[in-house]
């Protein structure tokens, strides 16, 4: 994959609404996960490649820096949302990517009527969040869960570094 520069990796909203509308007039399924996919490593590869395998089309929302600030704290992201676009696109079993920056992913589902929604299987049904679940619900996304190898961690590899 070969992209102009770094920063075209993501595209917006706007314009995945207009690929989801593409992919799903030629008859394809439109598979969505999310994530902040800091630090990128071999679990992130390994959910991703599982996703893939459950539609057409993977698209990744992955969290902007300011919301991975709110949610993990002033120091993170380690790596800035404009490579992580572009290492999660580069990606052969990655369709799309966009960045988005609130702390859910309510708005992004309603509008994206995704036919698949992934989460590890760190999560069930109930634990996602109320509101994330009501729109999954609403626009009837069938939810599914990839196994989460446990032995991989932003967090531990980020304790690793600082141990040295």
């Amino acid at each position: 994959m070969q992209f102009e520069s770094i920063a075209d990796a993501s595209i917006s909203i706007d314009r995945a609404v207009s690929e989801r509308e593409r992919i799903r007039s030629e008859g394809k399924s439109f598979v969505l996960t999310n994530g902040c996919f800091d630090l990128f490593h071999a679990g992130h590869a390994n959910s991703l490649i599982n996703a893939s395998k459950l539609g057409d089309c993977l698209w990744v929302a992955l969290n902007s820096d300011e919301s991975i600030g709110r949610l993990k704290g002033k120091e993170r992201p380690i790596i800035k949302q404009t490579e992580r676009s572009y290492l999660i696109k580069s990606l052969e079993c990655v369709n799309g990517v966009f960045v988005f920056d609130s702390d859910r992913l309510t708005n992004e589902i309603l509008l994206l009527k995704p036919d698949v929604y992934v989460k590890s299987d760190d999560y069930s049904f109930e634990s996602i969040d109320p509101e994330e679940r009501s729109a999954l619900l609403q626009v009837n996304a069938s939810v599914q869960f990839v196994p989460l190898i446990s032995d991989f961690s932003t967090t531990d590899i980020i304790t690793k570094i600082r141990n040295l």
